[in-house]
């Protein structure tokens, strides 16, 4: 047999394995050439995309009925809170606790800063870890005044924010084991003595997530993982979700807060929230005007009750067993006129009036399903003129012995009938 009878045998007997091996060495180096020529496709930003489509809610279906005013996951309805900064300063807690009293509200929000109580990165193990001074300061003569505290968690120290090289719009850009370790001893510490934990503010602007572009996505990841901490110090705590900040811009720095609100619930978030937070500033319209027929053509987001679209869309996720918590309401009477908040700003008197007001909207419409409101602020003895926050508060600070200079707001909440499901915080109106 020749040589070329030889190669055909060969071939002819060994066709079934260089058939299919031919075919896969050429067509797996095309599948290869094809992936290396085709890049993965690029993510947009939510702002560089249109706007998505939100189910519309009713607003007049609120559901009232289902939430269950004796569960230990409520607060009575209502329950008179105002925010406060009683961190640094002995004299001003001490006044300002008497304050609150004088005011028969029993409840403060104040700000358990991580940047505070953590200021410095030690090993976990390091007994200098935490500071817990001023904090302790705090817990301890609320409870001298009867005063319950809600304590907000955020605000993160410097080192815990992530490098912009290693963000990732995906995930919190902080170091998320330190955070659970700081919500967690923070429930720890003060178990029995904090009743609720708002877990973060208002992550739908970036001044609030480290300055990266917010997340609903990354906020359910931060909420799951510091309120599971809060529940294992603390189980008897009140877990309250973010409060979102009410915009319709829609950037880089901020997302409007229905759509974060929604995204937050496709991403997980109901599981882990017992009270949903919401803020409520009245901007300049009075607390009863409806959302839908507002004067100078304000949108409907503009306005106080637009807390019953919020619970709208609450329900519509499967959270009419909840209740809301308006974390931040009010009417600033800024009137500088180169601010930016100076559009919607109102008389000091009806500042007083439209806070009067709103809490009596809510004890006659949102009962139970509104629980704790917060009046913003009692002053903060660091603010100045020029500060924004300083044109929101009940009156201003003073030298001593006073201390404490009030605006008409001040004596309206004071004289205010406090209408509550609980007996102890129910008060009639004070006379003039």
């Amino acid at each position: 047999m020749n040589n070329r009878q030889n190669s055909i045998s060969f071939i002819r007997r060994y066709r079934l394995i260089f058939v299919p091996l031919l075919i896969f060495l050429f067509g797996g180096g095309a599948l290869l050439l094809l992936n290396r020529s085709t890049p993965e496709p690029v993510r947009l930003p939510y702002w560089e995309l249109p706007p998505p489509e939100l189910p519309v809610v009713d607003p007049s279906d609120l559901a009232p009925d289902a939430v269950d005013i004796d569960s230990d996951r409520v607060f009575p309805s209502l329950t008179y809170g105002i925010q406060t900064f009683f961190w640094w300063d002995e004299m001003h807690r001490s006044l300002g606790l008497q304050h609150v009293n004088l005011l028969e509200f029993s409840h403060i929000r104040h700000v358990f800063a991580w940047r505070d109580i953590e200021p410095v990165y030690h090993e976990a193990d390091a007994p200098q870890r935490y500071i817990w001074a001023n904090a302790d300061a705090v817990v301890n003569e609320a409870e001298s005044y009867g005063v319950e505290i809600v304590a907000r968690l955020d605000a993160p120290p410097d080192w815990a924010v992530v490098a912009p090289e290693d963000y990732d719009a995906d995930v919190p850009p902080f170091d998320m084991a330190r955070l659970i370790d700081y919500c967690g001893a923070v429930a720890e510490r003060y178990r029995g003595r904090i009743v609720g934990y708002q877990i973060w503010n208002e992550p739908n602007l970036d001044r609030e997530w480290g300055n990266f572009p917010p997340s609903p996505d990354a906020y359910a990841e931060l909420l799951a993982g510091c309120s599971a901490a809060v529940r294992t110090a603390d189980p008897d705590a009140i877990i309250i979700s973010a409060g979102l900040a009410p915009t319709g811009t829609r950037s880089p720095q901020a997302m409007p807060h229905d759509e974060f609100l929604w995204a937050m619930y496709a991403a997980g978030a109901g599981d882990h929230f017992d009270v949903m937070g919401v803020h409520a500033p009245g901007y300049r319209s009075p607390p009863e005007a409806d959302p839908a027929d507002l004067a100078d053509g304000d949108l409907p987001w503009m306005s106080f009750r637009y807390v019953e679209y919020m619970r709208a869309m609450m329900v519509a996720n499967g959270d009419a067993h909840k209740q809301i918590a308006i974390m931040e309401t009010g009417w600033t009477i800024d009137p500088r006129p180169d601010s930016e908040y100076h559009w919607f700003s109102v008389t000091p008197e009806q500042q007083g009036d439209y806070l009067m007001r709103a809490y009596r909207y809510a004890a006659e419409n949102w009962r139970p399903w509104v629980g704790l409101m917060v009046t913003i602020y009692y002053p903060n003895p660091a603010w100045t003129e020029d500060d924004e926050e300083f044109w929101w508060a009940i009156g201003t600070n003073a030298p001593w012995p006073f201390g404490f200079a009030d605006r008409p707001a001040w004596w309206t909440l004071l004289r205010m009938e406090k209408i509550s499901t609980h007996p102890d915080y129910a008060h009639p109106a004070r006379p003039e």
